[in-house]
């Protein structure tokens, strides 16, 4: 009988040492792989090491060759420059006119008062070879918050800016943002013509040397004579304040009515590179020379218009933004913590204007102003995102308005003087009432869009029904005031939009763009005589500047509109053909500003350079 609990014998398959050998083997081969991998991905590290030293090491040798030339370009320079007075004192000594430095050579610095040293984040090198000043105080580019990412700039000011808020100019516009300094301003060494202008590629080729210099040792006007009005407005002030001049009377120009044919144009018009003429091939009816200033008329259409410099009123720092007040008797200049109000008449200071509460230990740049238009009361924004409503004639604030997030870049004052405008690089867009001093509206740009959308720009349309605003996503946009709703996104420039200006019609409005380009638009509906059906559209391109445009402003008739750039010009367009009439340069930096006065033949310029300069221009009686 079997027992239930008998099992067959197990007999293992195979022996247990030959399972543990083949196992053994197994994690040696993987082994063995993973080591020539191992192996492998060092010589690829070695070897790209010998890259990439090789590579810094080229790097360095190119940038201690760049040093070296810097240097030697520097040296020759200075020869040059000590040939030209050495030649200038013989012509002197054979009974030649009095050997006067050039303007536009390097002269020993000079102490300048009051002036406040600034950080390095707000320091520019501005290259400014003028007898006044050969060490230049730095300024705050034309903006400080512009995106890096903005087509090739940190702004027009050069640095990288944090999101959401526009760059101020300097270059120093937005105003020290492109290495060391040179003949050419902030951007290094460019030759340049005896005015000090860039030389053209025709210029250069031909050689500095075949070009007679310009001998003007005298800058500004003549003394003024003793008769000055003080007709409303300011009061009389001290003639003894800093930084004031008296320069003379100019008799206001009128202006004739134009007999010139004008041919609407639409599209882009690119035949206005005026700024590459070569100064010395221009005919001389076609040209006028100043001291340090030239103007180049545009050969391909008639010649209407007679520009001359008045003023040159001098500052400690750069100059952001010039206004004229609604009486055209007075201009605003905004620069480091100071407003300064100007007689356009004798181009002496008025008066100056700074918060003592102020923090002192910064840089506190004065971004916009804007008169009243009753002439009351003068309003400034400023990097400490303050707007400040001051009492000319107390010299006084009267309020000080607060709710924006980032620096105030722009202000307008409504057609009946109630109302303030205001644009910050918070993206927002607000409207004070002045008697109380309250916020009224807020316009926001919470649209769909690039995240930095700082505003630049702001305008009120001449009925004071709308509100136009530019921003850094290449965008203007139309809000309307009564509802505050917002009505039309324009889009067509391809970079950030700097500045907007309503024609004095309403029914146009005017751009310009860090693409180098103006365009001007027809509103529409929206415009004074719009119809319901008709839309938006761009009328034309404007093609002309080299460089970023960073203001404009419609004359008060409507015949023309200013333009200034970085490329340190001022142009004059025809709003009917869309033509440049002329180029203007006189300033050694960024024109970070342009205004024109509402009541006489007069504008402004306010540059880098630390200068702020009024012009005339009249209407020729025949057109050349």
């Amino acid at each position: 009988m079997s027992n239930v609990y008998n099992h067959r014998q197990m007999v293992p398959s195979a022996p247990l040492s030959s399972r543990v050998t083949e196992l053994l083997e197994g994690l040696r081969a993987e082994y063995d792989a993973l080591n020539q991998e191992a192996s492998n991905m060092r010589l690829f590290k070695d070897e790209y090491e010998q890259r990439i030293n090789s590579q810094i090491s080229e790097i360095q040798a190119v940038q201690q060759n760049l040093y070296e030339l810097e240097r030697a370009h520097h040296k020759i320079r200075q020869q040059y420059e000590e040939e030209i007075m050495r030649l200038r004192r013989e012509l002197e000594a054979r009974g030649g006119p009095v050997a006067t430095p050039s303007p536009f050579l390097q002269q020993p610095p000079q102490q300048q008062p009051h002036q406040v040293p600034l950080p390095p984040q707000h320091q520019q090198q501005v290259a400014m070879s003028q007898p006044h000043s050969a060490s230049m105080p730095h300024g705050p580019g034309m903006y400080s918050g512009m995106p890096p990412t903005s087509g090739p700039h940190g702004g027009p000011n050069g640095s990288g800016m944090p999101h959401g808020q526009p760059p101020m100019a300097g270059e120093p516009h937005p105003g020290a943002y492109m290495g060391p300094p040179g003949q050419y301003g902030p951007g290094g060494a460019v030759p340049v013509n005896p005015h000090g202008q860039p030389m053209t590629p025709q210029q250069q080729a031909a050689g500095i040397k075949d070009r007679k210099p310009v001998m003007t040792p005298s800058q500004g006007l003549p003394p003024p004579s003793h008769q000055q009005q003080q007709q409303g407005g300011l009061p009389p002030m001290s003639q003894g304040m800093p930084g004031s001049s008296q320069m003379g009377n100019r008799q206001t120009p009128t202006q004739p009515p134009r007999n010139v044919a004008m041919v609407p144009a639409r599209g882009v018009a690119t035949d206005n590179q005026l700024a590459d003429m070569d100064l010395e091939m221009v005919p001389a009816n076609m040209k006028r020379e100043g001291a340090d200033w030239f103007v180049i008329y545009n050969p391909k259409v008639p010649r209407l218009l007679n520009i001359e410099n008045l003023f040159t009123l001098e500052h400690n720092s750069v100059v952001c933004c010039v206004k004229f007040s609604n009486d055209g008797k007075y201009l605003a200049t905004g620069c480091n913590r100071v407003t300064q109000i100007w007689n356009v008449a004798t181009g002496a200071n008025e008066c100056m204007l700074a918060d003592k509460t102020a923090t002192k230990d910064i840089d506190l740049y004065i971004r916009a102003v804007c008169f009243s238009p009753d002439g009351k009361y003068l309003v400034t924004g400023a990097e400490d995102k303050q707007i400040r409503v001051w009492d000319i004639q107390k010299r006084t604030i009267q309020h000080v308005l607060t709710g924006h997030d980032q620096d105030i870049y722009s202000l307008d004052f409504s057609p009946d003087g109630s109302t303030i405008l205001s644009g910050s690089g918070d993206r927002t867009v607000r409207l004070w009432n002045l008697e109380s001093g309250k916020e009224v509206c807020k316009f926001t740009i919470d649209d769909m869009g690039p995240r930095d959308a700082g505003v630049t720009s702001v305008a009120f349309s001449p009925n004071g029904k709308l509100v136009a605003a530019s921003s850094l996503d290449k965008m203007i946009r139309l809000w309307e005031v009564s509802s505050g709703n917002l009505l039309e996104r324009i889009d067509g420039h391809k970079d950030s939009v700097y500045a907007v200006a309503f024609s004095p019609d309403g029914q146009s409005l005017l751009s310009g763009s860090l693409d180098k380009t103006l365009r001007i638009w027809d509103l529409g509906r929206f415009g004074t005589n719009g119809r319901s059906s008709d839309r938006v559209t761009a009328r034309s391109t404007l093609v002309g500047h080299k460089d970023f445009v960073l203001s404009v402003a419609y004359s008060p008739d409507g015949n023309w509109f200013v333009s200034g750039s970085k490329d340190r010009g001022v142009q004059f367009w025809d709003p009917r053909t869309s033509q440049t009439q002329c180029m203007l340069q006189g300033h050694k930096n960024s024109v970070i500003s342009v205004a024109l006065s509402p009541t006489q033949m007069y504008f402004a310029t306010g540059s880098g350079d630390c200068r702020a300069r009024i012009w005339s221009y009249e209407t020729l009686p025949t057109p050349m």
